[in-house]
Parts: C-alpha cells; structure tokens; sequence
C-alpha cells in the first residue's frame, strides 16, 4: 500500500520533541513492552505494533499524532494499518525513530 502524502509525514525527532515540551503531541510507541520498559520518551503510550489495533488510537484532537518505534520501520506499518483502517487524521512518523531521539540526548525512561 501506498501512504496518501498528505495524510502521513515524517518528522524529526527535534520538532517531536518541542511538540511535546508544548503539551502539542500524543506520542504512540508501537515498539514491544520489553522494548519500552528498558526506556521510552515519557508521556508516550505504549501500542506495540504485534497487536495493533488502529480504533484505539488516541483521539489526538488538535494535537499532532506521532507514531514512533526503534528506527522508523515498523511506525511506517502502523501507519499504513491506520490508513487501511480508515483513519483520516494525519500521522507523523519520527524520523530515525527512538534511536535519533536517544541520539540527540532527549529524555527517556525506564519501567
């Protein structure tokens, strides 16, 4: 499947990260639990992409909506599930996924 381009985006871990310092983000983490337990970006919620389930993806209302996983692979897969779903609203996939994040030394934790 082909992502619609005006419906799915990728973004940078900086823009991300100033979204959330704004309250103006609902970070979904579609990485596995034992993943997101040795450490994950705080506020983020945890939907791994085993059993994703696109009608229970955060309303995000008029916040952006990102997807984000290790390296950018697999939130590209929850996105197209999304789309295949039916879900209108736009994705924003982190770019170089949680290893870019980690990378530029933003926050993360454990448990």
């Amino acid at each position: 499947m082909t992502l619609p381009p005006n419906q799915v985006f990728y973004v940078s871990p900086a823009q991300i990260k100033a979204w959330r310092d704004a309250n103006d983000a609902v970070i979904v983490d579609v990485r596995e639990a034992n993943e997101w337990d040795e450490a994950h970006i705080p506020g983020a919620i945890l939907m791994p992409l085993s059993t994703f389930d696109p009608q229970e993806i955060p309303d995000p209302g008029s916040k952006n909506l990102v997807f984000h996983c290790r390296s950018g692979r697999r939130c590209g897969f929850a996105a197209e599930k999304a789309v295949e779903a039916g879900y209108k609203g736009v994705i924003k996939r982190m770019e170089g996924g949680f290893i870019a994040w980690s990378a530029a030394g933003y926050d993360s934790e454990t448990g």
